[in-house]
């Protein structure tokens, strides 16, 4: 039972990080920049704590107690995934949300499932899969088995955007009137796919005081499992890494771009443009919300981070049909984005069978 809420708490994860830039459409008469920081100090520096404040008492005894190497380490993960968050917004900017969470979060899959398991085979801790459980067990072969589906359907998702490209041609536009911009945006998005996954090491990096905060709980709540909600004292501390990389770069664009005037332009409709910033920042941190939920149940391995970024791309990709991102393109083209679609829903239930089998 354990299993199956944590593939829906995953879901509702993923459908929350593919839906985060809907609202974000719709806001008018501002620069990129402006809209990605008005977002963003909701999704790292105001909902955070009040998630964490909501789910953990005293959290932030939890953090002053944590060791300057743990605080700094998990930091830096978020700094660097920072960038990555930060390239994800230019990627979708330039790929359309289908096509460019798709690429970003194939990546990112890869990267934020392989690498701790690498790094727990030469750093053992119990509780923690290593690649040497992924290749030499049953359960781990159909996890890697699901995590080449995966790749499989990005690659395929590539291809249709491909094919979208060659029959846009040079307009740069397609139909749903985002800039549509192939080259630049498949550069960005690689640079977000590798840098994204370091929000899963980040996770591995504070993962101490996520214990804490399970301990406390547990302490008062005996015989009724793990705490739910752990991992929301983690997320504090590396958003603020991703803060710290994001603020900056929007202020540069801001004053090259001579654009800090949209936060008071009157000439647009700020209350508007706010409360959907506001939105589209919240949704966006409800995704990890969610997945500390589903990792409680699962495990913080590559089965949690493959289900999480598969549910992602699956919903994005679901939008990007809605918005009719593939519209006036050829019958051939839509069915190529289709199969790639069902192809990265085939790598969720064979990953979510293997780990039932754990």
């Amino acid at each position: 039972m354990g299993i199956i809420f944590g593939v829906i708490f995953h879901f509702i994860g993923g459908f929350a990080s593919g839906s985060f830039y809907m609202p974000y459409k719709k806001v008018k008469n501002w620069s990129w920049e402006s809209l990605w920081i008005v977002g963003g100090l909701f999704s790292w520096l105001i909902v955070p704590p009040i998630a964490a404040f909501l789910t953990i008492p005293g959290f932030g005894d939890i953090i002053r107690s944590a060791s300057t190497t743990v605080l700094a380490a998990t930091f830096l993960m978020g700094l660097l995934w920072g960038i990555g968050g930060l390239t994800y917004g230019l990627g979708v900017r330039y790929l359309g949300v289908s096509l460019g969470s798709s690429i970003i979060l194939g990546l990112c899959s890869v990267f934020g499932s392989i690498i701790p398991s690498v790094y727990y085979y030469f750093n053992p801790e119990k509780g923690k899969d290593t690649i040497a459980d992924l290749f030499g067990t049953h359960w781990g072969l159909l996890v890697v088995t699901g995590l080449a589906v995966c790749v499989i359907g990005i690659i395929i998702c590539g291809k249709a955007g491909q094919m979208k490209d060659k029959e846009i041609g040079t307009s740069h536009k397609d139909a749903s009137g985002s800039e549509f911009r192939l080259v630049k945006g498949l550069i960005v998005a690689i640079i977000s796919g590798v840098l994204s996954a370091c929000f899963s090491f980040g996770i591995e990096a504070g993962s101490k005081m996520g214990i804490a905060a399970n301990d406390a709980w547990k302490l008062l709540h005996p015989g009724q499992g793990e705490f739910l909600f752990r991992n929301n004292v983690i997320f504090v501390v590396i958003l603020w890494g991703g803060l710290t990389t994001n603020f900056i770069w929007c202020m540069i664009l801001n004053f090259q771009n001579k654009t800090f005037g949209d936060y008071t332009n009157k000439q647009s409709p700020l209350l508007k443009n706010y409360l959907l910033c506001a939105l589209g920042g919240t949704t966006w941190f409800l995704q990890f919300f969610f997945y500390g939920m589903g990792e409680s149940k699962m495990g913080n391995g590559a089965s949690s981070w493959i289900l999480h970024m598969s549910f992602i791309i699956l919903v994005a990709n679901m939008w990007g049909l809605v918005l009719n991102e593939w519209k006036n393109v050829s019958k051939k083209t839509v069915t190529t984005i289709i199969i790639g679609i069902a192809t990265i829903i085939l790598s969720v239930l064979i990953v979510g069978y293997g780990n039932s089998i754990k």
